[in-house]
């Protein structure tokens, strides 16, 4: 059953008090994304917001998770053993990137939920378990195939490689099967991670019919309708964070945020009381998730003008540097960075770990992490 289940449920809204804060969140978002537009750290605001927007979701979740964490292990490059906490993250931030690299009504689509749900699509036709693959025949020099002659000596490895070839493939089929998460009964068979009761069909269901029933409100409004909806009765047991992004993707779908910018709904909510997120009046939590998205859009201006007069600071040393010189390659990866370490440097810059200490020590970076090792830096 839809969460709003009738039509006067949408019509008794209280739109006298709702009026001006929509008014004032949609203002906000034009705004920023209007100073995005046209400004030169634009790509490494957008990829900061993924990782400040990935830890707010934890936060918003009840748990802490650093920043320099998420960024350490989006690189590869953990100090330590990755935390549940870090991998959650670590996934909110893989989504967010992978929500803004598809069209703009993907994530709200059927194939964007179904993907995103992690309901893969369909796995290509994987060869059957007593067929044996062959090996493609040798190109000839001008491209085309040649047939292998009467005379010609057959490989006696030929066939022992086929086999290995068909067991490794059946077993990818068969782990890829495992990751993907089945649907109905086959889900709640596993009582040790699914609740038996847990209908996600049923309940994604109730959510689209929510989307569908507000499609001819305010961008702002649906949005925040539609995350109440995710809030009050979750779709996902273990993905309960999808649904701020899709409240986000809602936004960017209705044109407030272009393509490559996915408002941070997140960092707005971590910026409100959880008491008011979480209010038993729904005009009160209406309430606290339009200031969410003002607040947001405060700290995405702060964040903006951080990084503009940085990147103005960090040019001043670009001044009489041959044209081979990584220095500009370091500072637009900086800007895009929340921190770096000499691992990240070398590897992005394809230079070796100590020409990247050389780099970050000419930049004159802030060192973040106060350590003698696996050291960081960052502007501040």
């Amino acid at each position: 059953m839809s969460l709003i289940s009738k039509r006067s449920d949408i019509e008794t809204l209280p739109l006298q008090t709702l009026l001006r804060p929509v008014s004032d969140a949609t203002a906000a978002l034009a705004r920023l994304d209007e100073r995005l537009a046209g400004s030169t750290v634009r790509e490494g605001w957008i990829e900061r917001t993924h990782y400040l927007d990935a830890c707010a979701s934890l936060w918003v979740d009840g748990e802490l998770v650093h920043i320099e964490d998420l960024v350490l292990h989006d690189a590869g490059a953990d100090i330590r053993t990755p935390t549940h906490e870090l991998t959650i993250a670590r996934d909110v931030l893989r989504t967010r990137r992978r929500i803004v690299a598809q069209p703009a009504g993907w994530a709200l689509g059927a194939e964007g939920l179904r993907s995103l749900r992690g309901e893969g699509r369909a796995e290509e036709s994987a060869p059957a378990a007593d067929e044996h693959l062959t090996l493609p025949s040798r190109p000839s020099p001008a491209g085309g195939q040649i047939e292998e002659s009467e005379d010609e000596v057959p490989d006696p490895l030929a066939a022992e490689l086929a086999a290995i070839d068909a067991v490794l493939a059946r077993s990818e089929a068969a782990l890829a099967d495992a990751k993907r998460p089945a649907r109905g009964a086959a889900r709640a068979k596993n009582t040790l991670v699914y609740d038996a009761d847990w209908d996600e069909d049923e309940r994604l269901d109730a959510w689209r019919a929510v989307m569908t029933e507000t499609a001819q409100l305010p961008p702002v409004l649906r949005a925040v309708l539609l995350l109440d909806a995710w809030d009050r009765r979750p779709v996902l047991q273990h993905a309960a964070w999808l649904g701020r992004l899709l409240a986000a993707s809602c936004l960017r779908d209705a044109g407030l945020t272009t393509a490559s910018h996915l408002a941070t709904v997140n960092l707005g909510l971590k910026a409100v009381r959880i008491e008011r997120r979480t209010h038993r009046d729904r005009e009160a939590r209406l309430l606290a998730r339009l200031e969410g998205i003002v607040l947001a859009t405060e700290a995405g201006f702060k964040e903006h003008d951080r990084l503009l007069l940085a990147r103005q600071t960090m040019e001043r040393r670009l001044a009489g540097r041959r044209q081979t010189s990584k220095l500009p390659e370091l500072v637009e990866f900086v800007l895009s960075r929340p921190l770096v370490s000499a691992g990240m440097v070398a590897k992005a810059l394809e230079i070796t770990p100590r020409a990247a200490l050389a780099l970050v020590q000419e930049l004159n970076l802030r060192e973040l992490t106060g350590r003698g090792r696996f050291r960081a830096w960052g502007i501040v």
